[in-house]
Order: structure tokens, then sequence, then C-alpha cells
């Protein structure tokens, strides 16, 4: 049994209810830029990350994909299985490196069956999440790409809780569809505002409150209702 829990949805749980879960989990690492599952296939593992980032991205085209969602240590992955479907329309696509702890999804079904009080968080959790995927669809549409940056950069803060990230201006691009010139006219943007500093994928946010003032407000209604729904 893991010796310790580091995710919020988990932390919460009745004690009982966590030892269950947490019996049948596996402490794993996980490696950016890796794969966790392919969109359309049967989910394999359900991952509650502890330190990691994984990016939930709806395929477009053989090329093309676009984040819905990024999940860390306030989350989970494999939300279909609440609803009793095995398998997830998104690939599992690990942004950042970190920890996480991996159930089976049988494994995790049977849990589920047995614990009124998981299954209860967990589907406020796929209340939020779908409230949050929603709400990041109309943020796609209409606002900036510099806005919507700082937006990302503070969701990935506050689920890896470190101010250190890494990711190239093309995979923001990817993550963000947009243009890779888009993000990088934005990044230069923050960092000319001393929010962020910015070189060879290496991002450090140097100023969290002046950045949150920079996003648009889909940042601060997404964490509220965290708090409210999951608090």
């Amino acid at each position: 049994m893991p010796a310790a829990v580091g995710n919020r949805l988990l932390a919460a749980l009745p004690v009982k209810e966590q030892r269950k879960l947490l019996a049948a989990c596996d402490e794993v690492e996980l490696r950016g830029g890796n794969v966790l599952h392919d969109a359309g296939k049967p989910l394999r593992y359900v991952y509650f990350p502890t330190g990691g980032l994984i990016a939930l991205v709806t395929p477009l085209d053989a090329c093309a994909g676009l984040e819905i969602a990024l999940v860390g240590s306030e989350g989970m992955t494999g939300v279909s299985t609440l609803l009793g479907v095995s398998e997830s329309s998104v690939t599992h696509l690990v942004q950042a490196a970190g920890g996480a702890l991996r159930i089976g999804a049988t494994s995790f079904q049977h849990v589920l069956g047995c614990s009124t009080a998981l299954r209860q968080r967990l589907n406020r959790y796929a209340y939020v999440n779908m409230q949050q995927i929603a709400q990041a669809a109309a943020c796609t549409r209409f606002h900036l790409i510099e806005e919507r940056l700082a937006r990302w950069l503070l969701m990935a803060h506050d689920r890896s809780c470190s101010d250190a990230l890494h990711a190239t201006h093309e995979f923001l691009a990817y993550m963000l569809g947009v243009r890779r010139v888009g993000i990088t006219k934005a990044a230069a943007s923050l960092q000319d505002q001393s929010l962020i500093r910015y070189s060879r994928g290496n991002i450090t946010i140097l100023d969290h409150d002046g950045l949150a003032a920079r996003a648009c407000g889909c940042y601060l209604a997404a964490r509220q209702m965290y708090e409210r729904i999951l608090g």
C-alpha cells in the first residue's frame, strides 16, 4: 500500500475508504511525453496523479489535437469508468513527469462498487470535470491567446504545486490549438511584463498574482467551482 496519498481527491476520503482504494493501487512514475492511453481504446488503468501532469487531448486528425483538460494532484483520469464505460475518447498524454497512483480499471470498478463514499466523491469530480471541459471549449473560441496561455500556466502550477514548468512553444501551440507564432508572441509578452521567465522550454512563474490578473476569467471560475463542489 502506498505510504502517502498526495492526491486531493483521495486525501479527503474517510480513512477506511481511502485504505481500500490505496491497497489496490501501485505507485508509479510518469515520464514526460509518454502516452498512457490512446483515444478510443479500452482503458487499462485509472491514474490519480500525486506530482505529474496528464493532458487529456481530443484527436482531430492524424496530426492535430486539442487539450480539453489538464489533470494533476487535484483529479484523476478515466472518468468514463464512473459511468460504466470501459473506454475513453481522449488521449492521455503525460505533460510533466511526476508520481501517480495507478489502479487497474477492473479493480477500480470493484472498489468503486464497494465504497459509497468513494463513488459520491468521484461523481462530484466528474461533474466538475465536465463543467471545466465545457468552459474550456468556450475559452478556446472567445479568449485571446495570451489570456489562455496565462490560464494554462496557472492551471499547471496549481496541479503540480511548482513554479517551474517545462513546455516548448510547439507543445503549447498543440495543446492550445493555435499556431506556434501565437504562443511565441504571447510568451514574450508575459515575459516582458515580468510575469514569467522562459528559456528553451523551461518556464518559471515569477508573479502568480500578476499572471492571474492577466489570465481570462475562466481560470478563477474553474478554481472556485472546484473548491465549492469538492473543497
